[in-house]
């Protein structure tokens, strides 16, 4: 039988693959939009950078990405970002005064015993210097913490819902264990038995430690009007005897600088 008559039984067939089979897709013509991740130009992701004549050295990117690390876990919040000792303001002797034990503590620490409790009326920039000195030392790797004091009541009475999954020590053993504190606004709140127990805790806690900390009050020691509250009225005698040991009182005085912001001319913010 001739070979190109001869007929193959379908059980050894062999399909024409070139005829059957789909066109193979061409992945390698698409585009790759997988992007590279940035390598450190110095060190190559290696962490150390090799300076000419001198050997390894621990390189600026791992400092700079330890130091976001430590800001962010300072808590700062937003609306002081642009505070610093270079923008802060001064306006009147008082201030300078503010301004130059602020930045002395900034420089000795960790040579300093007392912290500073920073007390003037609103606006004179208080909270500017003592974020300031946050900045300052989480520059030079030291744990910082920013609390606004009613913020952290707050976060206290949460700590007691069972829903929230937390605890009141989970909520202040970051507090406790801060190497240097700013508490803003102590005394803002209104002084019931547990703010003033809590408060207590708290200043007993960082002073039996000898913990750095920093306070700003918006209440003066001395009145100035009959209906005027003093901090100690605030606080309580035995928290205001503590936080003299504790603490160099810095009295501040001026205008709100806030009030400004309807001028014509900005200021810079504190």
């Amino acid at each position: 039988m001739p070979q190109e008559t001869a007929k193959i039984h379908p059980l050894f067939a062999v399909p024409n693959l070139a005829q059957a089979a789909p066109p193979e897709r061409e992945f390698y013509d698409a585009p790759d939009t997988t992007e590279e991740p940035e390598v450190c130009p110095l060190c190559y992701g290696s962490g150390m950078e090799i300076v000419a004549g001198k050997g390894a050295r621990p390189c600026k990117c791992r400092k700079q990405k330890s130091h976001s690390n430590l800001i962010e876990k300072a808590r700062i919040p937003k609306r002081y970002t642009d505070c610093h000792f270079h923008s802060y303001r001064v306006l009147n002797p008082s201030q300078d005064r503010a301004f130059r034990y602020s930045s002395r503590l900034a420089m000795e620490y960790p040579a300093i015993e007392r912290g500073l409790l920073l007390m003037g009326t609103v606006g004179v920039g208080k909270t500017h210097l003592a974020v300031s000195i946050l900045k300052s030392l989480t520059e030079r790797g030291f744990n910082c913490l920013f609390y606004e004091f009613g913020a952290l009541l707050k976060g206290i009475q949460d700590s007691y819902n069972t829903v929230s999954q937390t605890s009141e020590l989970k909520v202040l053993q970051p507090v406790f264990d801060a190497e240097v504190l700013v508490l803003d606004e102590i005394g803002a709140s209104k002084p019931t038995d547990w703010v003033r127990d809590t408060m207590a805790h708290i200043i007993n806690m960082r002073y039996n430690d000898k913990k750095l900390t920093i306070f700003t009050t918006n209440y003066l020691d001395e009145r100035r009007a009959e209906k005027d509250e003093t901090l100690e009225d605030r606080v309580g005698v035995r928290l205001r005897s503590r936080l003299f040991e504790m603490c160099k009182t810095v009295s501040m005085s001026g205008e709100d600088f806030r009030r400004t912001f309807d001028q014509v001319t900005p200021i810079k913010k504190r």
